[in-house]
């Protein structure tokens, strides 16, 4: 690997990496008192799974968006990672939208608008190289964990 691909590679895996341990400082701030107290569904995870599991998918948004990154420049490129960038700000934001302003019926809809722009990237990244949408799949499974979370959240605490 030369020096430009090692370069986009750590910055690829540094930028989720950093939003992540960014949000992860405010989530954790809330999680002792407010989210402790909300009413919870019988399949909520403990919270230790959380930090391991996102680091996980942090790692692999990275490496697919350094996929990406290296291909071919053109159109179809930069609209992939437009859309990834879009995906990990929606990210970045449901943390201070759940966590911080304590609103969990506008994190459902943020997060359902997450959801769908992890699907268009995926489709997107596929058309460019196959194996950065697959590596996704976790994530987009996670998110939609959380978002059947989110909404379990809702419905037991009357939004």
């Amino acid at each position: 690997m030369n020096t430009p691909d090692i370069i986009k590679l750590v910055v690829s895996v540094g930028l989720p990496l950093a939003l992540g341990a960014i949000a992860g400082m405010y989530t954790t701030a809330a999680v002792p008192e407010w989210y402790a107290n909300l009413n919870k569904p019988s399949f909520n995870p403990p919270n230790w799974i959380f930090g391991p599991v996102w680091t996980v998918l942090y790692i692999l948004m990275g490496i697919s968006l350094f996929l990406v990154w290296k291909s071919e420049p053109g159109e179809a490129r930069n609209l992939a990672m437009g859309v990834f960038f879009v995906q990990l700000a929606l990210n970045f934001a449901w943390s201070f939208i759940f966590f911080y302003s304590k609103m969990i019926g506008p994190a459902l809809i943020e997060i359902i608008v997450l959801w769908i722009t992890i699907v268009i990237m995926m489709i997107l990244f596929y058309k460019i190289r196959p194996l950065a949408a697959y590596i996704n799949i976790p994530y987009l499974l996670w998110v939609s964990f959380a978002t059947v979370l989110n909404a379990s959240y809702f419905v037991l605490n009357k939004g």
